[in-house]
């Protein structure tokens, strides 16, 4: 078969594949009229340990938040529903600051000049962490951006948003962690 038809085989195998993991809601529940086809390898296994440096040069370890409830969320400054969950997340960690909760913005496919330049516009104060060879991004088995992974206090991913977090489920999603 020629390589042409190979890649549009793919793509039209893909496609509806995609489609039905972008319809995944949190915690790997689904809308009632979605049928969700398998959920994240990750789910109830330890996180990935991972170790970047951040845009400002400070080296950080998802290991150092231990004891905490840690999100880890890729994005990019050109991710346009990236923007859309800036601010769901800096109101979730001012909220849940008592009890520990911190996220990791991992940079993924961007600049860190221009992922800073976008974190600050909507004020997030969380470390942003340059990922220039892909390692978090293959450990966490990327696929699009954004997409946050919900860790708790022993290190373990108990939720997986594909896109913005829905607000209304997000505290549901933040209670399995706090």
């Amino acid at each position: 078969m020629p390589r042409v038809a190979l890649v549009a085989l793919a793509l039209v195998l893909a496609i509806p594949i995609i489609y039905i993991g972008s319809q995944i809601r949190l915690g790997g529940t689904a809308d009632p009229s979605t049928i969700v086809v398998g959920r994240d390898p990750l789910l109830d296994q330890p996180a990935p340990q991972i170790s970047l440096t951040t845009v400002d040069g400070r080296q950080v370890s998802l290991s150092d938040y231990i004891g905490r409830p840690v999100i880890v969320n890729f994005w990019a400054s050109w991710c346009v529903p990236c923007r859309d969950e800036f601010p769901l997340l800096a109101a979730a960690r001012a909220q849940h600051q008592a009890e520990g909760l911190e996220i990791l913005g991992v940079i993924h496919d961007d600049s860190a000049q221009s992922a800073a330049a976008f974190a600050a516009t909507y004020n997030a104060e969380w470390p942003l962490l340059v990922d220039a060879s892909d390692l978090a991004w293959t450990a966490y088995h990327g696929a699009f951006v954004p997409v946050s992974y919900f860790i708790d206090r022993a290190g373990v991913v108990r939720a997986v948003s594909y896109g913005p977090p829905p607000s209304e489920n997000l505290d549901q999603v933040l209670a399995k962690i706090l």
